[in-house]
């Protein structure tokens, strides 16, 4: 999620007219800042960096062998992970496979069940001699999912935490209450996702590590979209990687908390669960590449307050990178600099952002601009690219969460500042629903593909929680393709790091365009104009009636966002 907090943060009352707020505001921060603890300062740390030779790995060998057999003169290869199983069988593959190094750079890890089985198989890989580093954002290691630093004081692994803040780890709300008087550096924050093996293979995109995220949550279950890739191109994917682990914003762990602070977060004791034996368990091996990675349940070693649930206990499809359909395309990482987080000014210290990046691909647009984004909140410069192209005669259709699908309801309140507006110069808006069924990106219900795996969601509860859009990408004249982390909001383009593949293919973007496509057509609303209002247009043969009414959303969610976007600034959403 990229808004870290779903109410209207403390610094958007600072910019309101409210006078009142403003003196109720400084009363606060006066009151807290007095108790406020600091984060210690950066002591020395050794650098280190991505493995220098990845062809004298088995991964780095089998992207040589299927580059050899491709016969194409694109040295990098991708494919879309369309869906959950997909998203969660490549990780487990690359870390099984990995044989010198593993990187784990991500927004949020939750403590929970899907996240239990694939720490595993990182620890297994930290166990057979992989030297595993894992690049967290500070922000949501609080409550059970502190119980995910543990992995920091395993023989094998290394975990920083990016931006720390101080002050207690017990509740959300405590640390953002603990840190007021860093209200500035509190919404900065690492958005980056990527999973490397051996600096040959790589995954980035929207997932961050958790139950709602590979269809193993019973409230929520995020719509997403990854890429996987193999060749040169994760050479720039593991510098990025880099320089975040060596900027002075990445804590050692150990210079934060002690091993029994950590154990002392552990929320009750450990819960039983059920023997496992056999194949299930992590081999203590290297695994070939070229076999087929079995998802099981695993023993909970890493996480122990956490209940493996029949979800992600199920057997999930196996992977073969040998056999994993590539497409070979030339490509360019796009990425923020970790100085973009760092204090002073925002403009100043971001440079040319990726969303900036983004803005001046779209620029180039001749005939189509297809956007997903389930924050949408443009701003000024991006409205005037839109008006552009719409000038032009570029057809632009975004997809976006409705507000009853939207996990953060505070950016629902900054894009509908602007939905009239874009309606006006004839952008196309689709909303997404929040009823889970049908709600994938696969194409086909609860199993199609795009160039991907076409594995199906594998057991996920989907059927009794809410979906919420959370994929990122961006397709022009169906021939570039940008898949990553970053939304199309102010947020993302100034505050938080982001990273993005571009990929220059056809059949990647084609791929791409079908899968946003069929939310349209299956499960979306399209906004219009009606007179002085709005109306909600289901798509054609669809079970679910068109409204003049911010769809299935209920009163407590249009209210909370009637109460925020009166004092909520475009950029703090």
């Amino acid at each position: 999620m990229v808004v870290p907090f779903h109410l209207p943060p403390v610094g958007a009352i600072a910019h309101s007219r409210s006078f009142l707020a403003r003196v109720l505001l400084m009363l606060l921060l006066a009151t807290w800042a007095a108790g406020c603890a600091s984060v210690p300062a950066q002591q020395p740390r050794p650098a280190s960096h991505a493995w220098a030779e990845p062809q004298a790995t088995a991964l780095g060998r089998l992207v040589d062998s299927r580059h050899a057999q491709a016969r194409t003169r694109s040295d990098s290869a991708f494919t879309l992970l369309d869906s959950v199983d997909a998203a969660f069988a490549s990780r487990v593959a690359l870390a099984d496979a990995a044989q010198r190094t593993l990187d784990l750079q991500y927004y949020a890890i939750h403590a929970d069940a899907s996240t239990e089985v694939l720490l595993e198989h990182v620890r297994a890989a930290a166990r057979r001699g992989v030297r595993v580093r894992v690049l967290l954002d500070d922000f949501n290691t609080v409550g059970e999912d502190a119980q995910v630093l543990r992995l920091a004081f395993e023989p094998g692994v290394e975990l920083r935490l990016f931006n720390p803040l101080a002050g207690s780890r017990k509740s959300l709300v405590g640390r953002i209450f603990g840190s007021l008087h860093e209200v500035d550096r509190i919404q900065k924050r690492m958005h980056n996702k990527q999973f490397i093996a051996d600096n040959a293979w790589g995954i980035t995109g929207g997932r961050n590590l958790g139950d709602a995220y590979f269809g193993g949550d019973d409230k929520s279950t995020f719509v997403d979209l990854d890429v996987l890739a193999a060749g040169p191109i994760v050479r720039q994917m593991s510098a990025s990687f880099d320089r975040y682990w060596n900027d002075e914003l990445a804590y050692p762990v150990q210079a934060l908390l002690s091993a029994d602070e950590v154990e002392r977060l552990r929320a009750g004791g450990e819960k039983p669960r059920p023997p496992v034996t056999g194949a299930a368990a992590p081999s203590s091996a290297p695994a070939d590449p070229g076999a087929a990675a079995s998802v099981a349940l695993r023993p909970a070693a890493v996480l122990p307050n956490v209940t493996p649930t029949a979800v992600v206990s199920a057997q999930r499809p196996p992977l073969d990178l040998a056999k994993v359909p590539l497409t070979w395309a030339p490509a360019a990482l796009l990425a923020d600099e970790p100085g973009k987080i760092g204090p002073g000014d925002d403009e100043a210290n971001a440079g040319e952002t990726v969303v900036d990046g983004l803005l001046q691909l779209m620029q180039g647009a001749r005939r189509d601009l297809l956007v997903i984004s389930p924050y949408f909140v443009p701003g000024a410069e991006m409205m005037r690219v839109f008006a552009e192209l719409r000038q032009r005669g570029v057809a632009v259709r975004v997809l976006t969460n409705s507000l009853a699908s939207n996990d953060a309801p505070a950016a629902h309140a900054g894009y509908r500042r602007y939905r009239r507006e874009l309606l006006a110069m004839g952008v196309e808006l689709h909303e997404m629903r929040s009823d889970p069924q049908g709600a994938d990106l696969s194409g086909g219900g609860r199993g199609g593909s795009g160039v991907g795996l076409g594995s199906a969601a594998g057991g996920s509860k989907s059927g009794t929680s809410r979906a919420s859009l959370h994929s990122k990408a961006v397709v022009i004249d169906r021939r570039l393709a940008v898949i990553g982390s970053m939304n199309l909001d102010l947020r993302s383009q100034r505050k938080n790091s982001e990273i993005a593949l571009l990929v220059r293919s056809p059949a990647i973007a084609e791929a791409a365009a079908r899968l946003i496509e069929a939310s349209f057509a299956r499960n979306a609303y399209r906004v219009e104009l009606a007179g002085d209002g709005l109306r909600w247009r289901a798509p054609p043969g669809a079970d679910y009636p068109d409204t003049s009414g911010e769809p299935e959303a209920d009163f407590k969610r249009r209210f909370l966002v009637d109460l925020v976007a009166p004092f909520a600034p475009d950029a703090m959403l």
